[in-house]
């Protein structure tokens, strides 16, 4: 098969070794789409290696069509269309993948759209609903608001009942997001976001892939009882702690990675976005954010548009033609 490969630091696309045979319970898929992530940005650096087991390939989340089942596959067919969340290897023309990590395209949507969906939302409901437990009514600070993840999460805040704070890089990018359905928002380049975030009311939940110097800031702005959840380093590794207020606020912080988890763990989550997502992204009221869109074979650009930080929502790499 056909896959990208990272050689001279140039994303090329080339001769691979396909995928082995399946074991019982996986799913042979025929790429369409691949979704571009900022894991995939890292991977590329050298700084986050597959786990034990997964393609090198990059790529993270993937649409397209069932080619084989293995034995135990109860849930789907040779020739039904889905997307996956992958540990890695989404950057090709086919991928084996445990069942509970795939969902069928929900109904009204292209491959198109399903190839934006499955990281950005598993990452959001993992974190905002599962991981920090968030109630309705509860406020919310989003930074990266305008990424696929920021965006996604907007969404679920807005049909789920959570006011929303966001934080972007720039004043358009903060209409954009209100236009979603985002309270307030603040641009990054402004200075510190403290006071226009305890002047809207505090956060309950911070979702936060930035960290450094975020998190005492961070501290600062929640409320009683309030999660940090850190799903990111762009900020660095290092940031300081003020103990104090955590223990008298009753703060939390937690640390949450997805690639790493088990296919049952991924299966849990991606339960949840059938049960709860799914119906809301066939009516309409929640929609699939696309940014921009390249041909496999010029990924190298399309690397360069989402590290130029001008996003809004996701980049996608066309693998092979859908016909719609």
């Amino acid at each position: 098969m056909q896959a990208i490969k990272i050689q001279n630091d140039k994303l090329i696309w080339t001769s691979h070794p396909g995928p082995g045979p399946l074991q019982a319970d996986e799913v042979r898929i025929r790429v369409a789409w691949a979704g571009m992530n900022r894991a995939d940005l890292v991977q590329r650096a050298g700084n986050y290696p597959p786990p034990p087991g997964a393609s090198e390939v990059l790529g993270l989340e993937v649409s397209g069509w069932v080619e084989e089942v293995g034995t135990d596959v109860g849930r789907f067919a040779v020739g039904d269309e889905v997307c996956a969340l992958l540990a890695g290897g989404g950057y090709a023309e086919q991928v084996v993948v445990s069942e509970l990590q795939v969902l069928p395209v929900p109904q009204g949507l292209s491959l198109r759209e399903a190839a934006a969906l499955p990281e950005v939302f598993a990452t959001a409901w993992l974190n905002l609903y599962m991981e920090a437990r968030l109630q309705p009514g509860e406020r919310v600070l989003l930074h990266a608001g305008a990424s696929g993840v920021g965006t996604a999460a907007i969404q679920l805040c807005r049909e789920f009942g959570n006011p929303c704070f966001v934080t972007v890089g720039n004043p358009e990018k903060v209409e954009y997001c209100k236009s979603l359905g985002a309270d307030a928002g603040w641009n990054r380049h402004d200075g510190s976001f403290v006071e226009a975030v305890k002047a809207w009311g505090g956060a309950d939940v911070i979702l936060d892939p930035v960290g450094g110097d975020y998190i005492s800031q961070d501290q600062a702005v929640l409320n009683l009882d309030g999660r940090l959840v850190l799903i990111g380093l762009m900020g660095g590794r290092r940031a300081e702690l003020d103990l104090g207020l955590m223990l008298v606020k009753r703060q939390r912080l937690i640390g949450s990675t997805l690639r790493s988890k088990s296919p049952q763990a991924k299966g849990a989550i991606l339960d949840e976005l059938y049960r709860q997502v799914w119906p809301h992204l066939s009516s309409g009221k929640i929609r699939a954010l696309i940014d921009a869109e390249w041909p496999i074979q010029e990924a190298d650009a399309a690397m360069r548009h989402l590290q130029s930080n001008q996003t809004i929502g996701k980049v996608l790499l066309q693998v092979a033609e859908t016909g719609r």
